[in-house]
């Protein structure tokens, strides 16, 4: 009797962790950035960019990119988590598909904490989720 080959999901896993990557450049960078910045640097610097030439007084624009910045670490944060669960599941049970709802999960919290601006980064969670649907495995991994 033949054992069946193990279940590899490396193309999810690095899908996965290219996607946290990118988050943490992104969403982490952008929270660590509006933390440490001080009022003149923001009004010079990231102000223009945020507002892109509309008229807007300092304080208050400095208040809603800080609000921002915070939405961003609290989905980084719950994206992390879910991440982790997945991957988890991911190493623990290749041939479940539960792992790809925890991407799935990860790659929603992307798209709606990053307001729809990294759809770019949640479509590699959504990516790995599908895999997960899309590539058959055997019924139980050998072990």
């Amino acid at each position: 009797m033949t054992r069946p080959a193990p279940v590899r999901r490396t193309a999810e896993l690095v899908l996965v962790a290219v996607g946290i990557l990118l988050s943490i450049l992104t969403m982490g960078g952008f929270t660590l950035v509006m933390r440490e910045i001080d009022m003149p640097t923001f009004e010079e610097v990231v102000m223009p960019a945020l507002l892109g030439g509309g008229d807007l007084p300092v304080a208050q624009a400095h208040e809603m990119a800080s609000t921002l910045a915070a939405w961003f670490g609290i989905s980084l944060v719950v994206l992390l988590l879910l991440s982790a669960a997945g991957i988890a599941y991911l190493r623990g049970r290749p041939h479940r598909r539960t792992a790809g709802a925890w991407f799935l999960g990860a790659g929603l919290v992307c798209l709606v904490g990053s307001q729809l601006l990294l759809f770019p980064v949640a479509f590699l969670f959504f990516l790995a989720a599908g895999l997960f649907v899309l590539r058959p495995t055997s019924e139980r991994s050998p072990g």
